[in-house]
């Protein structure tokens, strides 16, 4: 079975699969009830001392109900996978799909919240008006440059965190495969030439948290759709009003003042990392052997990616990364977003900066002890990644003066552990006694 086959039977799958279980989550009571007594506490009229001293201290919200360890994941639809503007009814198995990778592997309460919003104020007026509701936010599939606008105004105004996946979980895991990759053969992060080709959500944040991290802005070369970013070209006063994080990275990347497209971008450098159209061929192999000695390729566009593994290598690529599964080193934001969260609602954050994503990057590329060229970061088997992201996460947050909780990593990787633990247990509890289902036959 060839690439594009293995993609359409993939697809075959997901559809029967979802119209058997009709949605990936559901909600079970948290609390024991045995008797019609129970709810004299649970509701009324006990319920009404709750709301009282919640009404004296909204913070205690976090405490006496499930506030702290429940998310919402807000889509408008404008921006899925690589579908586009789909609306937000679409969106919803997308959104499903991430609830239960939150619930999974961070232990947290995710609810999907697909809404039919006209613009990004009208985005941001949802989210404040819902915030009473989480603990945090998870913004997804929103179309750029939307998206920065709607992360920025939110991350400004709330007062609990905004982390908008396809920007900053995306941007993280890339960190870290770079971290990892360089460590492979051998360069430094201030020396390495990046290219970036696709300069939407994910490599605007990927380029800033990069710089965060002590990549030189002057070595890195980003290229969209137009050709390579830069100073002089022709629609960069367009940019300063349509897209000001595009234009600021115009001015300070691209040291060389190097012109041109994606070929002009790779010629010398070290790493590659694109997040562009899903389309083998997009990269050739040709540009590829024109890069440094023993370049990494992150081709990154799902389905298919820019450029197939296979021709990256026989090219010169030492190191191939992509999104998808089936192939090694899938950069995948599902090994940050359930850490991240599982660590802000810990820590009961009011927010989260590249300083503590940088952090939170280091941590996975350190839990693979001896990368190699098939394997730079963790995979989503790797159980006991999750902990420790949430409690570099949740300390850095204390050390940004962001917490309302303080505790030292090891007792928040102590906290983290056990509510991961106790809920997989849980999980597999539900498995083994056919309360989920098995899985369906699917005709070939």
């Amino acid at each position: 079975m060839n690439n594009e086959e293995r993609t359409r039977q993939f697809n075959k799958i997901a559809v029967e699969y979802s119209r058997y279980y009709k949605g990936k989550i559901r909600n079970y009571p948290n609390v024991p009830i045995n008797s019609i007594q129970d709810f004299s506490y649970w509701y009324t009229p006990g319920v009404a001392e709750v709301s009282r001293v919640i009404n004296k201290d909204p913070d205690q919200s976090f405490e006496l109900t499930g506030r702290w360890n429940s998310i919402g994941i807000i889509t408008d639809g404008t921006r899925v996978l690589g579908l586009g503007n789909i609306g937000p009814e679409a969106a919803m198995p997308v959104m499903e799909g991430k609830a239960m990778l939150f619930n999974l592997f961070g232990g947290v309460n995710a609810i999907p919240l697909p809404i039919r919003v006209s613009s990004g104020d009208d985005f941001i007026k949802v989210a404040l008006a819902l915030e009473p509701s989480f603990g945090g936010y998870n913004l997804e599939d929103i179309e750029s440059p939307k998206c920065f606008y709607v992360l920025k105004e939110l991350q400004e105004k709330l007062n609990i965190p905004a982390w908008h996946d396809d920007q900053l979980g995306t941007a993280c895991i890339i960190l870290a495969g770079l971290i990892n990759s360089l460590k492979i053969v051998g360069k430094k992060i201030p020396d390495a030439i990046v290219s970036l080709i696709g300069s939407g959500a994910a490599n605007i944040a990927a380029a800033n948290l990069m710089i965060e991290a002590g990549f030189k802005a002057e070595n890195i070369i980003m290229v969209d759709s137009k050709g390579i970013l830069e100073p002089e070209r022709e629609d960069i006063d367009k940019l300063m009003i349509s897209n000001p994080w595009k234009y600021d990275l115009a001015l300070k990347t691209n040291g060389e003042r190097r012109k041109g497209d994606i070929e002009e971008s790779m010629e010398g450098a070290d790493l590659v990392v694109s997040a562009a159209r899903s389309q083998p061929g997009l990269i050739k192999e040709e540009w590829v052997r024109r890069m440094n000695k023993d370049p990494a390729i992150f081709a990154l566009a799902n389905p298919l990616p820019e450029i197939w593994p296979d021709d990256a290598k026989r090219a010169g690529a030492k190191i191939v990364a992509t999104g998808r599964s089936d192939f090694p080193n899938q950069i995948n934001n599902s090994l940050v977003f359930p850490g991240i969260f599982r660590g802000v609602l810990d820590a009961r954050s009011r927010g989260v900066n590249f300083r503590i994503m940088v952090k939170a990057a280091y941590e996975i590329a350190d839990y693979v002890k001896n990368p190699e060229s098939d394997h730079i970061v963790p995979t989503m088997g790797d159980w006991g990644l999750y902990p420790r992201v949430a409690s570099s996460v949740a300390r850095a947050t204390v050390e940004e003066n962001l917490a309302r909780k303080n505790n030292s990593k090891e007792g928040f990787y102590k906290i983290a552990s056990e509510i991961i633990k106790t809920n997989r247990e849980n999980f597999e509890k539900l498995m083994e006694l056919k309360i989920v289902k098995e899985l369906p036959e699917v005709e070939e």
